[in-house]
């Protein structure tokens, strides 16, 4: 605590020393994140006996609601908790979740993932903005910082979203556990980590000064009352009182839907009412951040199939020509291997190009997020042409199609991040951020109506027609991925006004 918020933010060098331990701590909940996500849709069709459009609907639903609930999150770490306390109480819940799960996953499932989606609405916005207190306006080095978080955030993603998958199907470690406790040490692995997360954290507090704190706190940068502890803890108590609520309302997607239509505009209500207190240029601000947000929306909806449709087009219709690896698990961490490696080097890519003057602006690498995207899909609707007459096609070129995806994805994903803290007033960061994690959950939504939308193949159709039915949609999702790419470079020049001195 011995350090100031501007000796953290005069740091020497590309980095701030202080990235690395929260990288870290990001790293270990996305495993258990991630982890989650690749089981999702497999555990339902394969274990809780669900159709394909079912699971798809209740992945899109389960997405949803944690992402959703990182607004929540938000909110009650700028006006109540802290970062630090928000994000350390949200770990806890994801602990609480993943053992359950690893108790019986088949009986108590959607108790468990209730838990698991309170607990990173409380730990992901939160980090996030920690990151972004690391900088000072308008810092240059700010979106080199978020693409390393992004790496820390995949790698995350690729070892959790590998091995869960892999040890439950029986894929990983299948001669040394019982076919009957898969499952449990598969989400019981999801604990663990997430465990080495919050203790990684508790060390990392020492050198990050005042970020963080809670409202009130002695030290905080920004002065006000102290806190009372009924408010602290009437937090944690209504957080509690949300797990029966998003059980049933994960549990029955038709639940999800009126959810989805009520909070949205509600959001948005309340996001202009907090507009009308700032000053002009500040709301300008707001404006262009609601068009990225916006955007958003429709990029998840597309990217998102990943952990939906995909993932059923991985099990029935990939092979194996990819070292032997299971389809599942590539399908899972595929874009996590490649932004392990692509991440930094297109961080450094934007400092310099920023020193010579010729970096796109950020609403133009949006543009091209979408266009990758869609690049990636035609290349996803080509796998038809490896397959052969049982509807099994290429790992190989699936994959392919995985690494356009994710150049897309670190256009668009590390950026959106950075311009959240940057467009925002100071005391809205917590909420804008939740903002852009709430498109997520909208995203997700569409996400699973896609998915369910793609699994139309008639009962008792080859598999053969389930291959042309999915990479029909994916062709279809290519060319409105495009469309929408082409349509934000040529809103650029508005957008840009409306930053006005950010980049």
């Amino acid at each position: 605590m011995n350090l100031t918020l501007d000796e953290i933010q005069n740091f020497k060098g590309k980095y701030p020393k202080q990235i690395w331990s929260l990288f870290f701590s990001e790293m270990w909940e996305r495993f258990c994140f991630y982890g989650m996500r690749g089981m999702l849709v497999f555990f339902m069709i394969s274990q809780l006996n669900f159709h394909e459009k079912e699971a798809n609907l209740q992945y899109g639903a389960t997405q949803a609601f944690v992402y959703a609930f990182t607004f929540v999150g938000g909110l009650f770490a700028d006006k109540i908790l802290g970062f630090r306390k928000s994000l350390f109480w949200g770990g806890l819940l994801m602990i609480v979740g993943s053992l359950i799960l690893a108790t019986d996953p088949h009986k108590f499932f959607f108790l468990g993932i209730a838990f698991t989606v309170v607990g990173t609405g409380f730990f992901k916005p939160n980090i996030s903005s920690m990151v972004g207190q690391l900088y000072k306006p308008n810092d240059s080095r700010a979106d080199a910082g978020f693409s390393l978080f992004y790496a820390g955030i995949n790698l995350g993603a690729l070892l959790g979203g590998y091995l869960c998958i892999a040890i439950g199907k029986g894929e990983l470690f299948g001669d040394f556990i019982s076919e009957g406790m898969r499952w449990n040490i598969a989400f019981g692995l999801a604990a663990v980590v997430m465990v080495i997360s919050l203790i990684n954290f508790v060390f990392t507090q020492r050198s990050l000064g005042t970020i963080g704190l809670q409202p009130g706190h002695p030290l905080s940068e920004v002065k006000s009352a102290t806190m009372p502890k009924w408010k602290e803890y009437g937090v944690y108590i209504l957080s509690l009182l949300f797990i029966p609520i998003i059980m049933k309302m994960v549990s029955v997607p038709e639940y999800t839907d009126y959810f989805m239509w009520t909070v949205g505009p509600l959001t948005l209500i309340y996001l202009f009412f907090e507009m009308s207190k700032v000053t002009s240029s500040e709301r300008k601000k707001l404006w262009a951040a609601l068009v990225f947000i916006l955007f958003s929306i429709l990029f998840w909806g597309i990217y998102e199939q990943s952990g939906g449709s995909l993932s059923i087009f991985a099990a029935k219709n990939l092979n194996k020509d990819l070292l032997g690896l299971d389809p599942n698990g590539v399908n899972n961490s595929g874009g996590a291997f490649f932004i392990i490696f692509l991440a930094p080097l297109i961080g450094l890519l934007w400092i310099w190009m920023s020193k010579r003057k010729i970096e796109p602006n950020t609403i133009i690498k949006f543009g091209l997020g979408f266009i990758f995207l869609g690049l990636g899909y035609y290349v996803l609707f080509a796998t038809r042409f490896f397959a052969n007459l049982q509807g099994i096609t290429s790992l190989n070129f699936f994959t392919i199609a995985l690494l356009v995806i994710t150049l897309g994805e670190l256009c668009l994903s590390p950026i959106g991040l950075s311009i959240m803290t940057k467009l925002s007033s100071k005391n809205l960061q917590g909420m804008m951020m939740g903002m852009w994690f709430l498109a997520s959950a909208y995203g997700q939504y569409v996400a699973g109506i896609i998915g369910a939308g793609l699994a139309t193949t008639k009962e008792g159709a080859t598999n053969y027609d389930a291959l042309i039915t999915y990479t029909e949609g994916y062709k279809q999702l290519a060319l409105y991925a495009v469309i929408a790419g082409v349509v934000l470079i040529l809103l650029s020049p508005f957008v840009k006004k409306l930053m006005q001195e950010v980049k």
